[in-house]
Order: C-alpha cells, then structure tokens, then sequence
C-alpha cells in the first residue's frame, strides 16, 4: 500500500489522481488527514484515510501500519521554520517504526553555498530531513522540486494587468519554474516504477526564466505593454507598505526575491522532462493559461 501525507493538499491531492491515472487501484491507497472530513472526497474514491499528525509520533506510527511505500509531502507550516524539519523527522521516525519500506521526500532544488543564500533557513531544513533520511536505515528517494510555477502570481501582484508594472526585487536572477501538478505526476511515477531507492532527483524546468521573460511572456498575453522594475530591497518594501501589505507577506515576498536575484534557484535539469516523457510547462505556456481568460 502507498501512502501520501499531506493528502488534502494540493500537491498530495494530485500526487493521488496521478497515482490512480497510473493504475494504482484506490484501494491501495491511503491517505493522512488530520480531520478525517476534509478527506470526504478521498473517501468516497474508495481511498483509506489514515488520520495522523506531524506533531504526533504515536499518531504516526498508527497510520503507518502495512504501509510499503510512503510519500513524505514536506510541511508547510508557517510557523518557525525549525517546526518544519521536526515535523520530518517524526515522520521519518514513525515510518521506521511501522517498518515502511521505501519513503519519497519532496525536497527542494538549489545550488550550493545555502548558507548565504536569502533562503537559508528554509534549505538548511530541507538538508537536515535529506540527512535525517539517509541516516535513518530506510530505502529512500528524495525529490528536489524546483519552485512552483503558481509562485510567479503573488509575485507579480495581482494588479499587474490593470498597472502594467511588474514589482518584484529579483534583479535579473532567474529560477527553473515547475508546474506543480507535474511535480506531484513525477512523484507518482517514482511510486511506481523500479529502481528509485537511494536516488535524489532535480526536478526542475529545462530552462530558466527571468522575471524580464516573465513581463514578456505577460504583454503577449495581456496584449499590453508590462514593464518590469527591480528596485531596491528598502523601495519595495516601502511601496508595499504604502498599499497596505501586511508585513508577513512583505518578508516572503522581500525573501524570495532576493534569492531569485542571488541565482539561488536557477537550477536546470532533464530530469523531470524524462519522468514525464514530455517538456515541462513552460513560463509563458503557465501565464497564457492563468492571464488569457
């Protein structure tokens, strides 16, 4: 049986629909949920949910039970980053309780030197649970997925169309962006095929995109001119200030814009390309299927 974390989420939910196009039957499929109820859907394609929580070992180690191969979608909570990696690791303990055979990680793709990077903390939790993984005696795969294509629309705004002004402190740094339902297609190919065990992947676009591409690819689609500024870091965040942003998403936006500048996340690779048998979802196919409505 193959299980998914994160299950209501929309990579896990798609890592399950690509599961069953591959011909896994639902019945081999489980679930975790924290609440069982917005599993519902899951449920009644004849999935097994299994309720469990990150914070909770002994939850876990339940869930896991008969379980052979289990797919670890990496945390997403927005607390301290710290709280992610010990969420990972009381899976990865918990799965070699419930003797789990083989568990897949969807990691994250960088270059190296993360300790300088805008986005160190979050890498260095992604490096610590690939370490706790390999340390741990489980066969292992680890996904190293590129940053989401879905990711270009918060930082572009959402006035862009209207203000023909692309805002973003990215310089001209580039990242190799992926569609994330692709990412989550990739993963259900590892889950069943041969071969994977003790193997990191890159999965990321063939190409890289700037953000000077992207006010490209959006004035073709638009039909109207977008220009793309980069200013300082202090500008932009006084900019956004000025609209009324709240300071959260300032920093996210402020952090990943500086690491999209740093080159941290320009990373290309054939790899998924091959998982698929096709070219990845390019930047400008993405922005004519969300823009040209």
């Amino acid at each position: 049986m193959i299980l998914v974390t994160g299950a209501t989420g929309k990579y896990g939910a798609k890592a399950i629909e690509h599961l069953v196009k591959k011909g896994v039957k639902p019945q081999e499929i489980a679930a975790l949920v924290r609440d069982p109820a917005k599993g519902q859907s899951l449920q009644d394609q004849g999935i097994e949910l299994r309720v469990g929580d990150y914070t909770d070992g002994d939850s876990l180690v339940h869930a896991f039970q008969g379980i052979e191969k289990l797919l670890l979608v990496s945390s997403n909570d927005r607390g301290a980053i710290a709280n992610r990696t010990i969420h990972h690791t009381n899976v990865i303990k918990a799965a070699k309780e419930a003797r789990v055979k083989h568990l897949v990680y969807t990691s994250f793709a960088a270059k190296p030197g993360i300790q300088d990077s805008a986005i160190a903390d979050f890498l260095d939790s992604h490096a610590q649970t690939e370490q706790f993984i390999k340390d741990s005696g489980i066969a292992y795969t680890i996904l190293q997925n590129g940053i989401y294509l879905e990711m270009i629309l918060p930082f572009v705004g959402e006035k862009v169309a209207e203000t023909g002004v692309l805002l973003f402190p990215a310089r001209e740094g580039k990242a190799s962006w992926v569609l994330r339902e692709e990412l989550a297609e990739a993963a259900a190919h590892v889950l069943t095929t041969p071969g994977h065990e003790t193997k990191s992947y890159v999965l990321t676009n063939t190409e890289s995109t700037s953000f000077q591409d992207i006010a490209k690819d959006l004035s073709a689609t638009l039909g109207k001119d977008v220009r793309y500024q980069s200013p300082p870091v202090e500008e932009f965040q006084a900019t956004l200030k000025q609209f009324g942003v709240p300071e959260m998403y300032i920093g996210m936006l402020t952090t990943w814009g500086r690491a999209v500048a740093q080159g941290m996340i320009d990373v290309e690779d054939s790899t998924l390309a091959a998982f698929l048998g096709r070219k990845p979802t390019t930047t400008a196919q993405f922005i004519a299927q969300v823009y040209n409505k």
